[in-house]
């Protein structure tokens, strides 16, 4: 259990009354998140305040009408996840650049230039949202912000989310261990087997992924697969 002097607080304004409760920062966040971890642990002290700064407990009253429960470790548990953590200047810059790792890669991952149907390298990524100055919020989710993202990048690269169709060309011995990556991928659209054996198809995947498909497949077949991007 944290102590006093260590704990924050989080807070949530309900139904008309605010209440408070004292916990360690790092695990709430954890929490927050959906690990896995005993309230008990969060705490600092169990009671539910109106003013933790005062020392003001909250009523009974208060209490039930917004939660069901006068149980101060029910009522935390809905605190830290309906209600805002207050986090050290340290904790949120981790979570900050946590995330904005996580944008970057997702939209590496899934967007290209348009003009060339190739993907942007992440570096590229990142020079443009310093340019356009994207202050990434470490509490909302990696999509939205992916989208928020683009919408201020697109004005310094041509940039967008697309699939890209690509067909292959497998030796019939390799197709058992191709067929199995490929859901890691994509989507397989087409398929179809030749009379020599080998293996075709028509595979579905986020236009970023162009490049470390094409070497995963290369490695599998040492070289021996045929890749077309279909336009």
């Amino acid at each position: 259990m944290i102590t006093l002097e260590d704990a924050v607080i989080a807070r949530l304004e309900y139904y008309g009354e605010r209440f408070e409760i004292l916990v360690d920062p790092d695990l709430a966040s954890d929490f927050k998140r959906g690990e896995d971890i005993q309230i008990e642990e969060i705490l600092a002290v169990e009671e539910v305040f109106k003013d933790s700064k005062k020392g003001d407990k909250a009523s009974e009253e208060a209490m039930n009408k917004a939660f069901d429960t006068t149980d101060p470790l029910e009522a935390a548990a809905i605190i830290i996840r309906k209600g805002q953590v207050q986090l050290t200047a340290q904790q949120r810059r981790d979570m900050q650049e946590d995330k904005r790792r996580m944008v970057v890669a997702k939209i590496a991952r899934e967007a290209i230039n348009p003009q060339t149907k190739l993907p942007h390298p992440a570096r590229r990524i990142e020079i443009a949202m310093e340019e356009a100055k994207v202050r990434v919020d470490p509490f909302k989710s990696v999509d939205e912000q992916v989208n928020i993202t683009l919408k201020a990048i697109r004005k310094l690269i041509p940039i967008r989310l697309e699939k890209v169709r690509v067909a292959i060309h497998i030796p019939g011995e390799d197709t058992g261990k191709v067929y199995g990556v490929l859901p890691e991928y994509g989507k397989t659209m087409k398929e179809e087997w030749q009379q020599d054996g080998s293996w075709v198809a028509v595979v579905e995947i986020p236009g970023g992924m162009q490049e470390s498909f094409y070497q995963r497949l290369s490695e599998i077949t040492h070289g021996q697969v045929e890749t077309k991007l279909l336009k």
